[in-house]
């Protein structure tokens, strides 16, 4: 264990310090737009239209979904399995021409994650590969996926216990992916920190600071904690800010949050919280000094 322990931190400083040299000055650059292929389960794969409305916002030329392989309640070696390993997923990787790649593992192990990644860096060495890390469904821990027998209350659980129940799975995925980067001597891998901006939400919505949202379950549709709009928003400033590596301060209220209450205040406390959630996360590969003045 002290051994793993020792390893995962020189991987995690060496990934630090690679992505302060090479990322910081794409942060402080326009950017162009990107050819993204999405895959992952119903935490992630609503997220593509409203990245693609805040690419639009923003006025990002030429932004792209190539492909979505969306599948309910996966792990992420389905995805790489799906169609008997012919899918659109291999074959745009293979293509050598995309420049994002997203997945979205539920647990580990999870052998399909280190499958996409090894054909990614291969085919593109400077594309980029991130990682989701999830809010955990029906609030709790549990590596083989099974519901609670008890009741779900998204409304019981407080700052202390939120951030106690999603450590170890925060950890083992952070783990990987540092160890990752390490194997294949690359930066490309990067940490989608959705589950911590949820997180932060959560938190904001427990202490009556966040905008039109009176309670935790404001958040979700059902026990397991499938998203409502004003989460489905979040996640999507988590991969603008993660993608495109800009601040997303000033953009106006996304479609998906057009019916929201106090959408307006909302919008812009969403974008703090994305914006923060990603650049503290040493993973992320998103270094900006500040965010922007209102």
């Amino acid at each position: 264990m002290l051994q793993r322990t020792r390893i995962s931190f020189i991987a995690t400083a060496l990934l630090t310090a690679l992505l302060l040299s090479n990322g910081s000055a794409r942060a402080q650059t326009d950017m162009k737009g990107q050819r993204i292929f999405f895959s992952g389960h119903s935490f992630h794969y609503f997220m593509p239209p409203i990245l693609a409305d805040l690419a639009k916002k923003a006025d990002i030329k030429d932004h792209m979904q190539v492909g979505l392989s969306s599948i309910g309640g996966s792990r992420v070696h389905q995805h790489w399995n799906a169609a008997g390993g012919k899918n659109k997923a291999r074959e745009s990787l293979s293509a050598g021409t995309l420049d994002v790649f997203t997945m979205a593992p539920i647990y580990l192990p999870d052998d399909g994650i280190e499958n996409f990644v090894k054909l990614g860096v291969e085919k593109n060495p400077k594309m980029r590969i991130f990682v989701q890390e999830n809010w955990l469904p029906w609030d709790h821990y549990e590596p083989a996926f099974k519901a609670p027998k008890e009741k779900v209350d998204h409304n019981a659980p407080t700052s202390e216990s939120l951030r106690k129940m999603h450590e170890p799975y925060f950890k083992s995925i952070d783990e990987h992916v540092a160890a990752l980067n390490m194997k294949y001597k690359t930066n490309a891998v990067r940490v989608a920190p959705v589950g911590q901006a949820v997180i932060k939400l959560r938190e904001a919505i427990i202490a009556g600071k966040a905008p039109g949202l009176k309670e935790q379950n404001d958040l979700f549709t059902d026990a397991i904690g499938h998203a409502r709009p004003p989460l489905q928003a979040l996640v999507a400033y988590c991969y603008y800010v993660s993608i495109y590596e800009k601040s997303p301060a000033g953009l106006p209220i996304p479609a998906v949050l057009a019916k929201a209450n106090e959408a307006a205040k909302l919008n812009r406390f969403l974008q703090e919280i994305a914006f923060d959630a990603v650049t503290s996360h040493p993973l992320s590969g998103v270094k900006v000094e500040k965010l922007p003045a209102k």
